[in-house]
């Protein structure tokens, strides 16, 4: 279930929900893409996403957010900014100069490695996780594992947009007791 509360969240939600476009049988038939880059498009729709998360995390006391390419960067960045936190880059394989850890992770069409700085979280640090979309979980718990494996403490794991039905929020929350919280939600598929 997404994050909610007062109506104009909600009708913020409304508003960023109908500027994602849906793609179908993108990247492989079966697939019903959720577009984030028509939310981008629209000035109105980004901005009020990056309200929307910044006002649920403003009182958390986030020292960073942590977001995997290249869409989670769109958001996390931002939102770091506004929180006035630092914002850790999770990167697929090679992409990083420093020393790294990584994690691999299996997402809903295919599997892939997550790397980080070894020095980019400090132990005890409040992180905020933010991606564009939960479908299953995959690439959330390889970053969940990242922050862990660096002493972080999750403070939450924020969407963008989230897939019913396709059981990623239950199991994050089961496997890491981790709060969720996304902006619009979607059926899986």
């Amino acid at each position: 279930m997404a994050a909610s509360g007062t109506n104009a969240f909600d009708k913020n939600a409304e508003i960023i929900r109908a500027s994602i476009k849906s793609i179908p049988d993108y990247p492989k038939p079966g697939i019903l893409f959720r577009d984030v880059t028509s939310l981008c498009e629209d000035r109105k729709a980004f901005g009020l996403t990056i309200s929307s998360l910044v006002s649920l995390y403003k009182d958390l006391k986030i020292d960073k957010v942590a977001s995997a390419e290249a869409r989670g960067y769109i958001f996390g960045a931002p939102v770091a900014a506004a929180l006035g936190a630092g914002f850790v880059l999770i990167r697929k394989p090679g992409k990083l100069p420093r020393r790294t850890i990584e994690e691999n992770y299996v997402l809903e069409y295919g599997t892939n490695k997550l790397q980080m700085h070894a020095d980019a979280i400090k132990k005890g640090e409040r992180i905020l996780i933010l991606d564009d979309l939960l479908a299953t979980g995959g690439t959330m718990d390889a970053m969940i594992r990242l922050v862990q494996r660096e002493g972080g403490e999750i403070a939450g794991c924020a969407f963008v947009i989230e897939l019913e039905g396709l059981n990623g929020r239950k199991a994050l929350v089961d496997k890491y007791g981790v709060d969720v919280k996304s902006l619009v939600t979607f059926p899986g598929h």
